[in-house]
């Protein structure tokens, strides 16, 4: 399962992020100043951290120079100080993303989901993770042994669960040097990857082809 930890000192606001991050299936784990979430870094292994930036004692921006000194974890930091933001926006403090106060709790849900989803190691749920910088990708646990045009089928596919890819747009993210080839090249990468994904759950084929369209991922 996905983890996050939500760093806010406001209590009824951490009530609400933690539950809108709870709707979507990851867990949730609180702290209220930026050495609790120091030390929680620090002892577990958290997908994404969102990160407010005032907060009592050393603010968010201290607190992010810090952990980038021992994690690369994602963060996503919250700024009600609009003279902040080019900084925030340039990362100078190692943060991935950012949201400015007022912000409704689903676009904060959008912005942490954007960063699992192309993270340094990305984490996706149903079992499925992908490290984009190890080249690698896990299927509850079980390393799929990819081929790099496989790989980056998976990752197209896996980055909008649910969505129809045309053969034509996957082509596009598959080759970067733009060479002919043809629906059928797709097709045999597809056949390929369902095969190792088959291999894992037997049975179970989670990628799905719509008839004319394309293909999406089901997990």
């Amino acid at each position: 399962m996905v983890r996050i930890l939500v760093v806010e000192d406001e209590a009824k606001m951490a009530d609400l992020l933690k539950r809108g991050l709870e709707h979507e299936g990851y867990a949730v784990d609180l702290a209220g100043d930026g050495d609790e979430a120091l030390w929680a870094a620090r002892e577990f292994a958290f997908d994404a951290i969102v990160l407010d930036l005032m907060l009592p004692g050393r603010d968010g921006l201290e607190i992010c120079r810090e952990l980038r000194g021992f994690s690369d974890v994602p963060v996503v930091m919250v700024t009600a100080k609009v003279e902040e933001i080019d900084r925030l926006v340039g990362l100078e403090l190692g943060a991935d993303d950012y949201v400015c106060k007022p912000f409704s709790v689903r676009e904060l849900v959008a912005r942490v989901k954007a960063i699992l989803r192309r993270g340094r190691g990305t984490a996706l749920a149903h079992g499925l993770a992908i490290d984009e910088t190890r080249h690698s990708a896990q299927l509850d646990g079980k390393e799929l042994n990819l081929t790099p045009v496989e790989f980056r089928l998976l990752g197209t596919l896996a980055s909008a669960p649910g969505r129809v890819f045309s053969r034509d747009k996957l082509l596009q993210q598959l080759y970067a040097d733009h060479r002919v080839v043809t629906d059928r090249t797709v097709d045999a990468h597809v056949k390929n990857l369902r095969r190792k994904l088959e291999e894992v759950r037997p049975g179970h084929d989670p990628v799905r082809s719509i008839y004319g369209v394309g293909y999406k991922l089901e997990l």
